[in-house]
């Protein structure tokens, strides 16, 4: 058994490589090879978002508090709320975050393929946004 104790693990500011806005992560278990989850705590200011992305295996977020948007490649941008679990398919091309005026935070649980957990592509326009 191992306990991580509350509070033991920094929260980061995410990087901008990857995020518009102020986005906070926090680690909730990152399991050694052959293992191969990690789940981080993600909390987006308002309007804050994530680029696209894809992972190797898929993602799935369950949505803690707020409420915010998520889009696929070429579907509808969808608004996501507190309870809200939302699954992506392995290589699916997608972007989530916060709305424009409400904060939203969220679980994120991906598995790597050979140490990959994500690969972050391009950012999300205000247009894309619906800005």
């Amino acid at each position: 058994m191992k306990i991580i104790a509350c509070g033991s693990v920094p929260t980061i500011i995410a990087p901008e490589a990857y995020f518009t806005g102020r986005v906070l992560q926090t680690p909730i278990i990152e399991k050694e090879a052959p293992a191969r989850l990690r789940a981080t705590l993600v909390s987006f200011e308002p309007g804050a978002r994530t680029y696209w992305h894809t992972h190797p295996l898929g993602q799935t977020l369950y949505v803690t508090a707020g409420a915010g948007l998520a889009q696929s490649w070429g579907e509808p941008v969808q608004t996501i709320r507190a309870g809200d679990v939302i699954s992506f398919a392995p290589g699916e091309k997608h972007w989530h975050g916060a709305g424009w005026k409400t904060a939203m935070a969220h679980i994120a649980m991906q598995e790597a393929m050979d140490g990959v957990h994500a690969e972050w592509l391009e950012a999300v326009t205000p247009e894309q946004y619906g800005g």
